[in-house]
């Protein structure tokens, strides 16, 4: 019976999820697969080269928080420093604060560096997460400190042991926060969407939103596009949903 109650919910779950997705198909393909075409020909939305900034954009700013917030998490929960707790008591504080209130400080920023319409700006204020260090450096906590001390036995410094024992026995967990920050990166709009005043620097959710206009709606047009920016998304989870798994529950943030 616990079977079959577990395949029941299961069941509906798929349903429950599958549903918008196939009501998004089929409003997409309304007018036929041509919208498809016509998606990639549409002269006042550069969809191909959006979809290829929206993937650079993700790619340099996974790889950035990546690497930084790593190296942030790990100092953070193993190098001795005495004021390390008060670093972390800001880092998390500034998660409480709202996006809103330093939208436009950033913004001022970035242009007065000269920066809008370019991609420095789409990716450069995108390079930290709090969130991530804090994530990195409750992981690090756990960590065997017994592989840390063979390797300053063989001869390396701390950077070494970074490089070659920590990051290589955690690429689960790496791996988990690329997915995050992959994803969180890829469906931004409100950023990209000020920053991004030229057509050319688009990113994908910029050019989805210029397809839905009050003068002139093009609804199929919308939903293909929508339906073909989830397939990297659904890839990219795809290859790394075993590691995503994995990694959540070895945050730490349950002990």
């Amino acid at each position: 019976m616990s079977r079959v109650l577990r395949a029941v919910i299961l069941v509906v779950a798929l349903v429950l999820f599958a549903l918008p997705f196939v009501m998004l198909l089929r409003t997409a393909l309304s007018d036929g697969w041509s919208v498809f075409a016509d998606l990639f020909t549409e002269s006042d939305v550069p969809f191909a080269r959006s979809l290829l900034n929206s993937s650079l954009v993700a790619v340099a700013q996974t790889v950035g928080q990546v690497v930084l917030c790593s190296l942030a998490g790990y100092g953070l929960a193993r190098v001795p420093y005495r004021h390390a707790g008060k670093v972390l008591g800001v880092v998390v504080a500034t998660l409480m604060v709202p996006t809103a209130v330093t939208f436009v400080p950033s913004f001022v920023v970035v242009s007065s560096l000269g920066w809008l319409s370019d991609f420095r700006g789409l990716i450069i204020p995108g390079l930290f997460s709090a969130l991530n260090v804090f994530l990195f450096r409750q992981y690090f906590l756990d960590f065997p400190g017994e592989l840390e001390e063979a390797g300053r036995l063989d001869g390396l410094n701390r950077w070494g042991v970074f490089w070659r024992i920590v990051a290589p026995n955690s690429a689960p967990f790496f791996a988990a926060i690329a997915v995050i920050s992959f994803i969180g990166s890829w469906n931004q709009l409100l950023w990209p969407l000020i920053i991004a005043q030229d057509s050319s620097t688009w990113t994908v959710q910029v050019a989805l939103s210029s397809l839905l206009t009050d003068q002139n709606p093009k609804v199929a047009l919308l939903f293909a596009g929508a339906a073909v920016s989830i397939v990297p998304i659904v890839l990219v989870f795809a290859l790394l949903q075993r590691h995503l798994v994995r990694g959540v529950t070895e945050t730490g943030l349950t002990g």
